[in-house]
């Protein structure tokens, strides 16, 4: 395992971060921030995520004969499996002028058939019984003058190239207002998109294997029970990183299957766990060496497993679901939805809450201590640029919607282009890229192989500027090797 328990007084091989002066750490910083403006312009640049092919009911070659039951025989426009999903969105459109608002519940058939290559339609697959009746689903109709937009149909993969979708209205009869236009919306995944979305991630699983071997390459000449924390976790992010960016994700076109896409999120769901389970393990970690797995990894496995669990469970629950019927709505299923949301706000107010503890605690006891402070000052800068970055494109992403589109299968409109998934990969990305180069060996660690990696062993009686960063004249006259064997020399007497 990349976490063995650690004696008390432990081995370390020297980072590359402790041999950067300055000008080196502000520039390590500088290009993180100047990679990740990049993957800002290019998401700008690219194309709409969502296409919409909106049908007026007035446009229908079999118009209904009542608005308030239809049927409503729509035809999907051709999609392909890089179009990857379709919903179906319907908007109304009442005599209501006044400014109040009201509520009608009613209930929704939806039945899906798909158009063969002979141009036969069949009964979908989608309906389990085969039998051609209609899948019913209870909705709630909020309207003032115009009504909320109804997700009635979302298909997660796309076996045809066409479908034909018939649409009744059971329940608003008697509704006060009457219906003066309804809008039916086909949206789906642009192609460009689509395109752009297979070469964004095969670059950077490009540059994730590179990043990975060198890293490895760095540390061949070193023994693990000589690597620092941060390098054995790093060890394990970067090829989890690997998996976040999907190299099978390609499959997804290939095969009209499910599993390509919950395999994605599955990826997805286990590394952003990882990397809340190491900021967890780094900020306890490197005030104390004795590491065992009952009381140091346990505690954090427990919390992060549950968000884990919480987010696999929720996709698998939403893909079975739209499997057996594509008008499911997670949010219809109040008992079930509200109860994975207030567990997944509960475990998530128990991680903040442990994370905090943890990273003031490492402060009060690191904060004067060469070595360690820097450690701590860099991971907390590093996280705390990650955090705002995710929150603010979050926002912009999904606005007030709580739950990722990566694991349910709710619609939004805040996508305007690419910029918010382009400059979220990147984000994620290029933080492992940095810390990967920051953590590698330093040019000297095969001299410093015994570089303590010990609170109690830390120098004390040395300031932070001599010891990491040091005066120009001292950068010139004394190299960082010089200082450090000295210090190596100090270290003997607790032998």
């Amino acid at each position: 395992m990349l976490w063995v328990a650690s004696s008390s007084t432990e081995g370390s091989v020297q980072m590359r971060l402790y041999s950067l002066n300055k000008r080196q750490f502000v520039m390590v910083f500088v290009i993180f921030l100047v990679c990740f403006a990049l993957s800002v312009v290019v998401g700008i640049a690219g194309p709409p995520i969502i296409e919409t092919v909106s049908q007026n009911v007035s446009t229908l070659r079999l118009p209904p004969p009542d608005l308030k039951t239809g049927p409503f025989l729509l035809k999907s426009p051709p999609v392909s499996t890089f179009h990857q999903q379709l919903w179906l969105i319907v908007h109304v459109e009442t005599d209501n002028t006044g400014t109040s608002r009201f509520e009608q519940p009613f209930q929704v058939g939806v039945q899906i058939r798909a158009i063969q290559k002979d141009e036969k339609p069949k009964v979908s697959l989608y309906n389990p019984n085969l039998t051609g009746e209609m899948h019913n689903r209870t909705r709630l109709l909020r309207c003032g003058h115009d009504c909320d937009d109804l997700i009635l149909m979302h298909l997660g993969f796309l076996d045809y190239s066409n479908y034909i979708i018939t649409v009744r209205f059971f329940g608003l009869e008697n509704m006060k207002y009457k219906i003066t236009n309804i809008n039916f919306h086909f949206k789906s995944y642009n192609v460009t998109f689509t395109q752009i979305e297979i070469w964004l991630r095969f670059v950077f699983l490009v540059l994730t294997f590179i990043a990975t071997c060198f890293f490895a390459h760095s540390l061949r000449k070193f023994s693990v029970k000589d690597w620092s924390i941060e390098q054995r976790w790093m060890a394990l992010l970067l090829p989890l990183l690997l998996l976040y960016n999907d190299p099978i994700f390609p499959m997804t076109f290939l095969v009209n299957s499910w599993i390509p896409g919950m395999l994605d999120g599955l990826f997805q769901a286990t590394f952003l766990s990882a990397l809340l389970l190491f900021w967890l393990c780094l900020y306890h970690g490197i005030r104390q060496t004795d590491r065992r797995f009952s009381t140091f990894y346990l505690p954090k496995l427990l919390v992060v497993g549950l968000i884990w669990i919480a987010a696999v469970t929720l996709a698998s629950w939403q893909e079975y679901n739209e499997l057996q019927d594509p008008t499911y709505y997670y949010r219809l299923d109040k008992t079930n939805f509200m109860g994975f949301k207030i567990f997944f706000f509960i475990v998530g107010g128990i991680y903040l809450v442990y994370l905090a503890f943890l990273l003031i605690r490492a402060f009060a006891e690191l904060r004067t201590m060469p070595y360690f402070d820097v450690r701590l000052k860099f991971l907390t800068a590093l996280m705390f640029i990650i955090l705002v970055a995710s929150v603010v494109i979050t926002f912009l992403r999904f606005g007030g919607t709580m739950l990722q589109d990566n694991f349910v299968a709710e619609l939004t409109t805040h996508y305007q282009n690419s910029v918010e998934f382009v400059s979220f990969y990147g984000l994620l990305n290029f933080y492992l890229y940095t810390m990967a180069f920051v953590y590698s060996p330093s040019k000297n660690a095969l001299y410093e192989t015994h570089f303590k990696d010990n609170p109690a062993l830390s120098m004390l009686n040395d300031s932070d500027e001599e010891v990491h960063y040091g005066s120009d004249q001292e950068e010139v006259s004394l190299t960082s090797r010089q200082r450090q064997n000295r210090y190596d020399t100090d270290d003997d007497t607790f032998h």
